[in-house]
């Protein structure tokens, strides 16, 4: 049914090609689906018998949006095997009542269709998805340039606008510093008091003079009264995605 190699926007684009009536579906829906970051497929329920063959499909999206949009894919046609034709034919519903009528057509009852609103399913998978999206990449072997890394720290510090931004004794440090290497971590757009807000976090490694490394963590976002750009600076990450919690619950 699916290919683990394959990108959610792959996949997307498959099961709407082969849909008979993927132009039944709402603009605004394929709209939204346009930004969908993840995605987890689960075989939903399933009839079989000497004259049909038919398997609902919950295709459950991780929007860019932190919402979740739901299709419902009926796939249906005779019997398969020796001697007989792949004769199945494939629909998409966005509403899982329509999934639920379609799928009853075909076997004659409604008694004969289980129920549709299997919401803890669709949460569990967005909760999957959220976790998979959250979890840090592996990390790369940093390759730190020795490029005036102690005035860049400097002017890393001297541009936070957070009270608790780390003190002397952090600058006294990196004033040890000879390499540099940035590092972005994490970046999302998200509404916050209905306007749309940026959060990017970057670390900054150092490398000191005793081989020793040591970083700061820098938050910058537009989560302000005025929309205006500002930037923080933690001393561990941490501290720093608390700090973007703190601004919103959606990042």
């Amino acid at each position: 049914m699916s290919d683990p190699y394959e990108t959610t926007e792959q996949h997307l684009e498959r099961i709407l090609r082969r849909a008979l009536n993927s132009f039944d579906l709402p603009d605004s829906t394929v709209e939204r689906l346009g930004s969908a970051l993840a995605h987890s497929s689960t075989l939903h329920s399933s009839h079989h018998s000497a004259a049909l063959h038919r398997e609902t499909y919950r295709h459950t999206y991780l929007l860019s949006d932190g919402s979740a949009a739901t299709l419902w894919e009926l796939v249906h046609g005779g019997p398969r095997g020796a001697g007989h034709p792949d004769t199945r034919q494939h629909e998409l519903y966005d509403d899982e009542a329509d999934a639920h009528i379609a799928a009853a057509r075909l076997t004659g009852s409604l008694w004969d269709v289980p129920e549709f609103g299997d919401e803890e399913g669709a949460q569990a998978d967005l909760e999957l998805m959220s976790a998979l999206l959250a979890a840090p990449p592996a990390p790369h072997p940093r390759m730190y340039a020795p490029d005036n890394s102690a005035d860049h720290a400097r002017r890393v510090l001297r541009r936070a606008e957070n009270g608790d931004v780390p003190g002397e004794a952090t600058a006294r440090l990196l004033r040890a510093a000879f390499a540099h290497h940035i590092t972005q971590v994490f970046g999302r757009q998200c509404r916050v008091e209905g306007r749309d807000a940026g959060f990017t976090l970057y670390e900054h490694a150092f490398l000191l003079l005793d081989g020793s490394e040591t970083s700061l963590w820098e938050v910058e976002h537009t989560a302000t009264p005025d929309g205006r750009h500002m930037c923080e600076v933690y001393g561990d990450e941490k501290t720093a995605r608390g700090a973007m919690e703190s601004r919103t619950r959606i990042c």
